[in-house]
């Protein structure tokens, strides 16, 4: 889908019949093991080289009720249990009563206030105008921030982040099956990265376990390996129901007949399914944010899914060729906005193909602190992931001095400064309004 390139009042914006039934969480605990034994059983073993471990308007189909969240809790809490994944647990971690301490707060709760931005997730427009409750979300986004925790937790973010997709609900059977269909024709790669994923973040660490990663990548590699495999009219055909289905529309004579495109894209849709890879390197990465905002698998599952198949499919096919493009973006545009700087750079031959591959990859999910990345995917999920080629830019402006002071500027590139969400942000802002229009169209298309 296309985006507009910003208005300028936005951009002026710095889930035995003798006994008592088994808890919730014996359940889960027999169904992470069966999936685990699942995976395990397989001939193909893991590989021995494993050592020590998305300014765009949709409509809001998926945004659940977040008052209606169960939150079960045991009878008889271990006395010492670490904080788990809110991917890999069903309730919040329970503390010992002789340690109980104050929870934080994020904006949910009784005597909380909630903040205008939850309030409008929650309640949804006055007016019921969709479009019109969309943007006031992304103005808010950009204006006041997500409400999180010092760790970057929210309770509302993930919800923020389908609506602002688009993506439309899951079935949690959906998912399952896909895990116990155990390992997928790329578990072997998929093993190969998943122990080194933001192996040094120790907040991602705590809450998001290997063993979910896996099973996330895994269920992933399984639909994209059945999407290649369907023949394209009948996957048109679903989807087309499935759509459907989402707006309650009922299907008419014409929709019962086989799939017609004017554009006749069958070709092409079929060409880019055979290019698409099921797993690359880096896929974890970008992977890993979805895991640790959501409040199940499922929602990251569905995020994931819909990311890189709808908003950046280029930079998941075979040859990275959406990847590529972006990298080439950056220096075009930090040409535009420096050209002293870009100057320095190319003159040392450093391209941003030597630097930015990992922040244009990962939308800068590679460069810590994990709660700053949330706040820049905030911004771009609301106004286009496109916009991480400007804000890979903006890093670059902020290390300016830095950089033309030093003669071996790729030591300075080898990792980039800490994420600063906000001044990257508004820096990014800025820098929009000097992008040409036709530029700007090819950031917009760079990874579809």
């Amino acid at each position: 889908m296309s985006f507009p390139k910003p208005s300028q009042s936005q951009l002026n914006l710095a889930t035995s019949t003798d006994g008592p039934p088994p808890s919730p969480l014996t359940m889960r605990t027999i169904r992470k093991i069966q999936s685990q034994q699942t995976l395990s059983s397989n001939n193909n073993p893991p590989s021995t080289a494993r050592q020590s471990r998305q300014h765009s308007t949709r409509l809001s189909a998926g945004a659940e009720d977040l008052s209606k969240l169960p939150q079960p809790a045991p009878s008889r809490p271990p006395p010492h249990r670490r904080a788990r994944s809110n991917s890999d647990a069903s309730h919040e971690p329970v503390v010992s009563p002789t340690l109980k301490r104050p929870a934080r707060k994020t904006g949910s709760g009784f005597g909380v206030k909630r903040s205008v931005l939850e309030s409008l997730l929650r309640d949804g427009p006055q007016n019921g105008n969709i479009m019109e409750g969309l943007q006031e979300l992304r103005y808010l986004i950009l204006s006041t921030r997500v409400d999180a925790d010092a760790d970057g937790m929210s309770t509302y973010r993930i919800y923020l982040w389908l609506a602002l997709l688009g993506v439309p609900p899951v079935p949690t059977d959906d998912y399952l099956s896909l895990v116990h269909r155990g390992r997928s024709p790329e578990y072997t790669k998929i093993r190969n990265d998943t122990f080194r994923t933001l192996a040094t973040d120790p907040l991602f660490k705590r809450r998001v376990t290997e063993a979910s990663l896996i099973r996330l990548l895994n269920a992933v590699a399984w639909r994209l390996h059945d999407e290649k495999t369907t023949p394209t009219s009948r996957r048109e055909s679903t989807r087309r129901r499935e759509k459907d289905l989402l707006f309650s529309t009922p299907p008419s004579i014409a929709e019962d007949e086989p799939f017609v495109d004017d554009r006749s894209p069958t070709t092409t849709t079929s060409s880019n399914m055979s290019e698409s890879a099921i797993y690359v390197q880096g896929m974890n990465v970008l992977c890993a944010p979805f895991l640790y905002a959501a409040r199940s698998e499922v929602e990251a599952y569905a995020l994931f899914h819909y990311f890189i198949t709808k908003e950046c499919p280029g930079y998941v096919r075979g040859a990275m060729d959406g990847v590529h493009k972006g990298l080439r973006l950056v220096d075009r545009c930090l040409e535009v906005i420096e050209p002293k700087l870009a100057a320095y750079l190319f003159g040392k031959g450093m391209q941003a193909e030597l630097y930015a591959f990992p922040s244009v990859l990962t939308l800068c999910a590679c460069t810590p602190p994990l709660p700053e990345v949330l706040h820049l995917w905030d911004f771009l999920f609301a106004y286009g992931p496109h916009l991480n080629i400007l804000c890979i830019v903006a890093q670059l402006i902020r290390m300016r001095d830095t950089i033309l002071e030093n003669p071996s500027p790729n030591k300075i590139l080898r990792s980039f400064p800490p994420l600063d969400a906000k001044e990257i942000i508004a820096l990014t802002v800025l820098i929009v309004r000097k992008i040409p229009d036709a530029l700007y169209a090819e950031l917009l298309e760079h990874a579809k």
